[in-house]
C-alpha cells in the first residue's frame, strides 16, 4: 500500500479512567485513534456516551486531542462509562469497569455504515462486545467493510466481559490479531486448545483463524510478530514507567501504521515497541508530544 493518508476507525468504547491522579479520557479505541492521528493517519473513534455531565467533558476532551466526535452516538438513558484505574507498584493497572453504561448500546446507523465503508482499517476489542447489542452493531461494522480493509482484533480480557464464543469469533473477522502473552495462554485454554509454549501456540492460531498477522506482546520485555512464512521478535525498550495505561494501544496503532505501508516485520516491531514505550514513560494514555512532534520523540527513546 502507498503512504497515503488512511482512514482508521477505533470502535468500541469510550470512558473515563478513574485514576488516583485524576480522570482521563480512555477506553482502547479512543487511545488507538489519538496515536493514529499522531502518526499521520485519521484516526476516528466510534463509540458512545451518555448525556451528561461526563459525556460533555469528554466531546472536550476528543476536540483538545485534536479527534472528531463526529461518530460518537448519544445515549439519552445510560451514563457515560467509567473505569476505576489503581496503579501498582509496578506501574501496571487494575480495572473496575462499571456497566450498564453508553457503549454498552452501540447503535448500528446510517452514518456509522457510510462510515464502515470509507475506512481502510479498524481496529475493535472484546471488552465492547460484552452487551449483545453492542456486539451486533459491532459486526454489522465489520460486515460494511471492503474487502480490502484490515481488521484488527485487539484482545483485551477484562474481568468476566468475555468468552470462548466471541473470542473465536471476533479472531474470524479479523486480518490481524494481538493479544498480550498473559492471555494468549488463557485464550489457549478457553479454546480447548494444548498450550505448547508462545510461539507455537500463536502459530496455531494464526492458521486456525486464517490471520495475516499476529502479535504478542510482552510487557517491557517486547514482543512477537508472526505471519505465515515470517517472524520478528524485539526485546523491548526500556523506559521509566509512569503507567502502562494506553501503551498497548498505542503498540497497535504504531503496528497498523506500518502494516498499512508494506514495512517490514522487523520494522513494524521496532517502531510499535518505541511508540508504546513512550507512552508507558508518560502519565495517562494520550501524552501530548514536546516540540519536534512524535518522530523526535521516538528517535531520543534509547
Amino acid at each position: 500500500m502507498s503512504d497515503r493518508n488512511h482512514t482508521i476507525v477505533g470502535l468500541g468504547e469510550l470512558l473515563w479512567d478513574l485514576l488516583p491522579s485524576g480522570k482521563q479520557l480512555g477506553g482502547a479505541p479512543a487511545n488507538f485513534a489519538y496515536i493514529t492521528n499522531l502518526l499521520g493517519d485519521n484516526g476516528i473513534p466510534a463509540s458512545r456516551i451518555g448525556n451528561d455531565s461526563l459525556g460533555n467533558d469528554a466531546l472536550q476532551k476528543l476536540t483538545q486531542l485534536g479527534l472528531s466526535a463526529a461518530f460518537v452516538q448519544h445515549d439519552p438513558i445510560h451514563p457515560t462509562g467509567t473505569v476505576k484505574v489503581e496503579i501498582d507498584d509496578a506501574g501496571q493497572p487494575r480495572f473496575e469497569i462499571r456497566q450498564p453504561v453508553a457503549w454498552d448500546f452501540l447503535d448500528w446507523t446510517t452514518p456509522w455504515q457510510q462510515l464502515a465503508g470509507q475506512a481502510d482499517a479498524i481496529c475493535f476489542g472484546s471488552l465492547a462486545q460484552r452487551s449483545a447489542h453492542s456486539r451486533s452493531t459491532i459486526r454489522n461494522f465489520l460486515n460494511a467493510t471492503r474487502p480490502q480493509t484490515v481488521r484488527v482484533f485487539d484482545v483485551n480480557l477484562r474481568q468476566n466481559f468475555y468468552s470462548a464464543q466471541v473470542l473465536a469469533e471476533s479472531m474470524k473477522l479479523a486480518t490481524i490479531v494481538k493479544l498480550n502473552h498473559d492471555e494468549l495462554p488463557r485464550i489457549m485454554r478457553l479454546f480447548e486448545l494444548e498450550n505448547l509454549g508462545e510461539m507455537e501456540s500463536a502459530r496455531r492460531l494464526l492458521t486456525l483463524h486464517d490471520l495475516k498477522l499476529i502479535c504478542v506482546t510482552r510487557g517491557n520485555k517486547g514482543s512477537l510478530l508472526l505471519t505465515g512464512d515470517e517472524c520478528s521478535e524485539h526485546a523491548g525498550i526500556k523506559v521509566k514507567v509512569a503507567d502502562t495505561v494506553g501503551a498497548g494501544d498505542a503498540f497497535t496503532a504504531a503496528m497498523l501504521h506500518g502494516y498499512l505501508r508494506g514495512a517490514s516485520l522487523p520494522h513494524i516491531n521496532e517502531t510499535a515497541n518505541r511508540v508504546g514505550a513512550w507512552v508507558a514513560s508518560q502519565s495517562g494514555a494520550t501524552p501530548a508530544p514536546k516540540l519536534g512532534g512524535l518522530s523526535q520523540i521516538l528517535a531520543e527513546i534509547a
